[in-house]
């Protein structure tokens, strides 16, 4: 395959509106994100009536195919970058097709009965999450071709993560109130799906415009086929250290706060008292954020990236290790510990995508440029590999604790003292046990501003 040459280099401060078109795009990664992870399987066992085990399954399922097809579409979108000179094809492909397949995953009623509504369901949610990865990859890509900067990135980054923060607010807090808006679980949950895929893909549509801004020139470029392109993305894991770094440090922080988002729900209804409760959960979560990513952008410009990433990353696994004292006494200080693993959380999101793109352009000088999406491909499987285990690990410890399953019209069930127990393990020491390993494995990351602005 042969590379693209890139043209020019773009000026060294980018405009406003690219970062603010980027930034939309946070709108539906960040819904995308929360919603299912928040409420699917909460979906599943407390409105279908699927057992706790087999609802994970479809969670993990769904991001398995994921896994799958994101290194192709990272292959695909790199060789339609050097053909074109553009990754806004995939990108709308997804934003068009998204809202459907979203609304569709909710609509699934309770008469259908477990069976049918966990095939219904399983079809709907496999669709959406390909219409998903086909915006998501290209869009994960574009920060490595829209500046060379270090510090621009930074800026870039962090800016998405400003509208990802206030994004999960939304639709963390937002799409369980409009469940209840009908008073009604069946209906609840289809205008849910129906707004919420239909915000997300506005954000999505407004993000592909940035697109256009990213400097590469069009190239002939050979058919290769699905095996060379998987073959693609374990040479760039293979050849790039700093990449195998930040890739298993990232894929081991997305499995802790995948398991954290879908035990939220749980932690609201039974060790909280209250269903809405989760709406102040994440108030509490994404209000700090929202004020923080400033100060982790400042301070990744004092200190670097990789140190401002350490501190956040230990902020969240205290916050989270210090939630198992809900063992012997829940109560509302729970929402303080949210609030400190929020201020990490921001650093988590804005630095490792804002290091991410030092990491291709390390990898430029050997390889040539024209291979970010092969990167994020990669990157993106990570991401879900970890949220989708993260849902697993509640799945399983509801199932082991003997978690009881309902459905939408029963009201009153009393869970057992071990299923408590086990929803508090998943929202505290879990987490913070693969915080700890992931800040081992982040110690052998290397890159630094001399590095990349030599």
């Amino acid at each position: 395959m042969s590379t693209a040459a890139r043209v020019e280099r773009v000026p060294a401060r980018l405009p406003a509106r690219t970062v603010a078109r980027y930034a939309a795009g946070s709108i539906g990664t960040g819904g995308f994100a929360t919603l299912p992870g928040l409420v699917l399987a909460y979906f599943l066992t407390d409105n279908l009536g699927v057992t706790a085990i087999l609802a994970g399954a479809i969670v993990t399922i769904a991001k398995i195919w994921d896994v799958l097809i994101d290194p192709v579409i990272g292959s695909l979108s790199d060789r339609g970058l050097i053909r074109t000179g553009t990754r806004k094809r995939f990108m709308l492909i997804g934003a068009f097709t998204l809202p459907v397949f979203f609304a569709l995953t909710f609509a699934v009623p309770p008469a259908f009965g477990p069976v049918a509504g966990v095939i219904c369901v399983l079809i709907a949610f496999l669709a959406t999450a390909t219409s998903f990865s086909l915006f998501q990859v290209p869009y994960i890509a574009l920060p490595a071709e829209l500046t060379p900067s270090y510090d621009e990135r930074t800026r870039l980054l962090s800016w998405r993560v400003i509208v990802l923060t206030v994004t999960i607010l939304l639709f963390g807090g937002g799409g369980p109130e409009l469940r209840r808006l009908t008073g009604d679980p069946v209906t609840g949950y289809l205008v849910m799906g129906v707004v919420a895929g239909v915000v997300i893909g506005v954000g999505m549509l407004i993000a592909a415009r940035t697109a256009d801004d990213a400097v590469i020139a069009p190239a002939a470029v050979e058919h290769v086929g699905i095996r060379a392109q998987y073959a693609a993305g374990f040479a760039a894991v293979r050849r790039s250290q700093p990449f195998r770094v930040l890739l298993v440090t990232y894929l081991l922080q997305a499995l802790a706060t995948g398991t954290m988002l879908a035990g939220a729900q749980y932690t609201a209804t039974w060790v909280m008292r209250s269903e809405s409760a989760v709406t102040l959960l994440f108030v509490a979560l994404v209000a700090p954020a929202v004020i923080a990513t400033p100060g982790w952008a400042w301070l990744s410009r004092r200190i670097g990236k990789e140190r401002a990433f350490r501190i956040a990353s230990v902020m969240l696994m205290v916050a989270s290790a210090s939630i198992v004292l809900a063992l012997w006494s829940p109560g509302s200080w729970i929402y303080a510990s949210v609030a400190v693993a929020g201020v990490g959380y921001a650093g988590m999101q804005a630095l490792p995508m804002a290091m991410l793109p030092d990491v291709i352009s390390h990898d430029e000088r050997a390889a040539g440029p024209g291979q970010a999406g092969t990167f994020t491909g990669m990157w993106t499987a990570s991401e879900t590999i970890g949220f989708a285990l993260g849902a697993s690990i509640v799945a399983i410890v509801l199932a082991v604790t003997g978690y009881i399953s309902r459905t939408g019209d029963v009201s009153t069930v009393v869970q057992p003292d071990a299923a408590v127990a086990g929803i508090v393990l998943t929202f505290s020491v879990v987490p913070a046990v693969l915080m700890l390993v992931s800040l081992i494995v982040l110690a052998r990351y290397r890159l630094g501003r001399a590095d990349i602005d030599r």
